[in-house]
């Protein structure tokens, strides 16, 4: 390889994001400016990608963890061909541009995750290394390694002091998780000033702790010793992490090595002088030499030699396994089976019921039977969240087939890890917990919700129904702080045949993350044959009965364990001559998505007299009950105490429904 070419190659990576930062006028040169030359190394001599073809499936997945340096990124996929035209770096950051100031994923063609909050590629890549070593295991044969890619992700200091990565690097040792090899841009610098103010620890040792093989190149601008560590790391059964010293904003004379690299523009005289230093034209601004885009261009004939190859394995594996070859197509298609959703389970009335945590599990294996890519676990809380797939093994390093995950006490990265899975592709991931500690993952939540994937989240044990564990493990403000989040759907299901219901719905999100929300008490199972059906849990809420003679005069709305105490207050109304209708409304967001001719046949506008009952606060019911509507809800912490005497207590009784009603009227 030329040399000359080579460092004006990388030369182009820095200045191609410097002058995007200049031109917006906001971003981060810093991280480009330092790390272009791993990403130059890892780009053209190990990466497998197919610039004309972003989404083959057996590509290597590339992950920004520091997506606040993002323009290295929009570099690196302009100069090897993805499409993304060179207009689209000189709008960095501005309105209806296809380089937002962190990548986002299903916007920029060849970004794989959507990144900025630190700690989340990082736990991303984790999931992908475990969605690759789950299909491999399922597809691949002696003859035939269909499924056989490698993650990479360049992380930073930011990413490795973040929780959630300590989380998913835990979990990714003991899972032995070979493919998985992590540059880490150790330039020593944060926005505060110099890492050592908060960030002295042996890094490296404490990734060999927890079962990781790393790697140092102390010299960042070294593209033959970053060549020599990626080999070296592909060699090794364990995940990799690759410490590359590198200069922030190297090349700025002013700049380089401190934290004013970091996250604002060089700006013009800066920026004039960091190209003077490494031998850059000053003029014109987004410069790119002809054989050095020649150089780059290379990675779309090189990426189509991948996929032919690849391609040419596979219709060879298809002549020979075509029951496997058309499944694997399928689930890459993200399309569920034929027949997923037929002869759903039943359960007959019964008074006393079974809590929704239990009919969830139900409804799992039920669904796990006929849709093989379905798979996923709990943060240590298995037999409580009733998550066990029954039939097969858990996924551990000798048994990558398995489809239970135990993610361990770690419910962030486990966000992180089921988000990884499903921006892989080929599965339908999910991850539980008890409810309360949807807060410890809330930031992978949203991030599921901004990257319109199909994650499930299944959370048990969702109120003061919990009891005798206090007020630290009753959820209070959980379902509404989900409810906030914009493209996630939650859903609160009133009894066993609503909770089988709400996975179908969920399955079929495939463009969408969905929160099941379920009680670790018992639940009636409502009669269906008095009760209409409860496959209207799809429209969000719907009519489950009117009582009385005529047209109804009063509404009682619940979700999930309040709906069966409201439907006895309403028994009781009914038979003193009061025409009530009943509500089941267990998901705001299916409900608010329905027309208005529904909505309104539902929660009639003339009928102002309607109760809504939650066992949480009630912030937000205000928008269905009304001005002069009443809403029965907790506004305060709970208590220690068995869940039938804190429901007496706070007030979610039958007579204080009914009081509450009576006021109305």
């Amino acid at each position: 390889m030329d040399s000359q070419l080579q460092q004006r190659a990388i030369n182009a990576i820095r200045f191609l994001a410097a002058d995007a930062v200049q031109q917006a006028n906001s971003g981060h040169p810093g991280l480009p400016m330092g790390a272009a030359p791993m990403a130059y190394t890892l780009w053209t001599r190990h990466l497998r990608h197919n610039p004309r073809n972003p989404k083959w499936p057996n590509r290597d997945r590339f992950i920004l963890s520091g997506g606040h340096g993002s323009a290295l990124l929009y570099a690196l996929l302009h100069l090897t061909g993805y499409d993304l035209p060179l207009e689209e770096l000189k709008n960095f950051r501005q309105w209806g541009s296809l380089t937002p100031g962190h990548p986002e994923f299903g916007l920029t063609p060849g970004v794989e995750t959507t990144t900025g909050p630190l700690g989340a590629g990082f736990a991303n890549g984790v999931g992908m290394a475990i969605a690759e070593a789950h299909l491999a295991a399922a597809f691949n044969t002696p003859e035939y390694n269909i499924i056989d890619h490698f993650t990479y992700a360049i992380v930073t200091d930011g990413d490795l002091m973040e929780g959630i990565a300590a989380e998913a690097a835990s979990l990714a040792g003991h899972l032995q998780l070979g493919k998985l090899i992590y540059l880490y841009d150790d330039n020593h610098i944060s926005i505060d000033g110099p890492t050592d103010l908060a960030f002295t620890e042996d890094r490296l040792a404490r990734f060999e702790a927890y079962g990781w093989h790393t790697l140092q190149v102390p010299d960042g601008n070294d593209v033959e010793a970053i060549d020599r560590a990626i080999q070296a790391a592909k060699a090794d059964p364990r995940p990799s992490l690759i410490a590359v010293r590198t200069v922030i904003g190297y090349g700025a004379p002013n700049r380089q090595g401190t934290a004013k690299a970091h996250g604002e523009p060089l700006g013009d005289e800066e920026l004039r002088l960091a190209k003077e230093n490494l031998g850059w034209p000053v003029e014109p601004r987004f410069y790119i030499p002809e054989d050095v885009l020649a150089h780059f261009r290379e990675s779309i004939q090189r990426g189509a030699e991948f996929q032919s190859a690849w391609q040419a394995r596979f219709d060879a594996y298809r002549a020979q396994f075509p029951q496997k070859a058309a499944e694997l197509a399928r689930r890459m298609r993200g399309e569920l089976p034929q027949g997923w959703d037929e002869n759903l389970p039943v359960f007959p009335p019964d008074p006393k019921g079974m809590a929704s945590r239990a009919a969830s599990g139900k409804a799992l294996n039920h669904f796990a039977a006929k849709i093989p890519e379905l798979l996923g676990g709990s943060a240590d809380l298995a037999p409580s969240n009733n998550t066990k797939i029954e039939g097969t093994p858990a996924f551990q390093r000798n048994t990558p087939e398995g489809r239970n995950f135990h993610f361990g006490v770690r419910e962030h990265g486990m966000g992180g890890v089921v988000n990884g899975m499903a921006y892989h592709g080929g599965l339908r991931p999910f991850g539980a917990t008890f409810l309360v500690f949807s807060d410890y993952m809330r930031p992978a939540i949203r991030l599921a919700a901004i990257s319109h994937l199909p994650s499930i989240w299944v959370f048990t044990h969702d109120s003061i129904g919990v009891g005798e564990d206090g007020p630290t493990h009753q959820p209070v403000e959980h379902v509404t702080a989900l409810r906030a989040i914009p493209n996630l759907v939650t859903i609160r299901p009133a009894d066993a045949n609503e909770t089988v219901h709400a996975w179908r719905i969920a399955l079929t999100r495939t463009h969408a993350p969905t929160a099941l929300i379920l009680t670790r008490q018992n639940l009636p199972t409502l009669d269906r044959s008095i009760y209409s059906d409860a496959s209207l849990l799809e429209r969000g809420a719907y009519v489950l009965s009117d009582m009385g003679d005529n047209a109804p005069e009063l509404i009682l709305m619940a979700s999930g364990s309040e709906v069966s105490l409201v439907v006895e207050a309403a028994l009781r109304l009914a038979a003193e001559g009061v025409n009530v209708r009943v509500v089941s409304f267990p998901s705001w967001e299916l409900f608010k998505a329905q027309d208005s001719t529904y909505r309104d046949t539902v929660l009639p506008p003339h009928v102002k007299a309607r109760v809504a009952v939650e066992a949480g606060i009630g912030l937000g019911w205000e928008r269905w009950v009304g001005d002069a509507g009443a809403i029965i809800s907790l506004e305060r912490y709970g208590a220690s105490g068995p869940g039938t005497r804190l429901f007496k207590e706070f007030g979610f009784t039958v007579e204080n429904v009914l009081a509450q009603a009576m006021k109305l009227l």
